[in-house]
């Protein structure tokens, strides 16, 4: 039932993404309403498959790095509907969907048992969660930094077009940026520590230095230094936009290392 779940929600995400790309096309605001519908009811099964997944009979199996992209694809839907019904900026759906549907792809294409997360203790839903909640806190920096740059340039180049007039103010979206930083910083390093604890108890050593942990830590490290810039020198607009969208980057780096070591004849 979980996986009739998964799949009526792939392909109903696939629906949205695709009206939502249309609407920021189009002077029709009725696709707006048309996306939100078909997204809530993506996320409505969505639910209902993660629920079935932790409380069905595989819920004592520790979680698959399948099981994370799964959840990470979940809350940045459930954070855009929460930003969408504040604030009703529409056209964040034609950027926030299109990366849950790429991550549920992702989901959906890993074989099932690899890679598996390593059952360290009983704390390692804890350090998934925090770990991804990090991340879509820092997937929306991106998506926020990716906005501002298009309605900047559009500015700029005086090119008023119908995207133009559905992306959100400068200030908003610098605000926006800010806030997913100042948010997702603290549990990322949340995750990392929860992490580092349960390998020390599993492996008797913090840190391995292995390509998943490297990536993190690097991450971390440049997700600081933004942060300590944007609260103390300032850094603001386009430079904090281009900072965050590299620093995504790193976030990527971090998922491809947890996919590269699951395949590792090592793992």
């Amino acid at each position: 039932m979980a996986a009739v779940c998964f799949m009526i929600t792939l392909v109903l995400y696939i629906v949205a993404t695709v009206s939502f790309f249309s609407y920021s096309l189009r002077r029709s605001e009725a696709l707006s309403k048309v996306s939100l519908g078909v997204t809530v009811g993506g996320f409505m099964f969505h639910t209902i498959a993660l629920v079935m997944r932790m409380v069905g009979p595989s819920s004592s199996a520790p979680p698959s790095f399948s099981d994370a992209l799964s959840f990470l694809s979940w809350m940045i839907i459930l954070v855009f509907l929460v930003v969408e019904f504040r604030h009703r900026i529409h056209v964040l759906g034609s950027f926030m969907v299109p990366l849950a549907l790429v991550s549920l792809v992702s989901a959906a294409a890993l074989p099932e048992t690899v890679p598996t997360l390593q059952p360290v203790l009983k704390t390692l839903w804890f350090h998934v969660t925090l770990s991804m909640l990090g991340t879509v806190g820092f997937t929306v920096a991106f998506v926020a930094g990716v906005m501002y740059l298009i309605q900047d340039r559009l500015l700029k180049s005086k090119q008023f077009n119908v995207l133009y007039s559905k992306l959100p103010a400068l200030d908003f979206l610098d605000h926006l940026n800010q806030q997913s930083i100042v948010l997702g910083f603290p549990l990322l390093t949340l995750g990392i520590v929860t992490g580092a604890i349960s390998a020390d108890f599993s492996r008797g050593s913090y840190v391995s230095w292995n390509q998943e942990q490297t990536w993190a830590l690097v991450t971390w490290v440049f997700y600081f230094v933004v942060l300590l810039g944007r609260l103390t020198v300032g850094w603001r607009a386009k430079r904090a936009a281009y900072l965050t969208v590299i620093g995504f980057a790193g976030v990527i780096l971090t998922l491809v290392g947890v996919v590269l070591k699951g395949h590792s004849p090592l793992s």
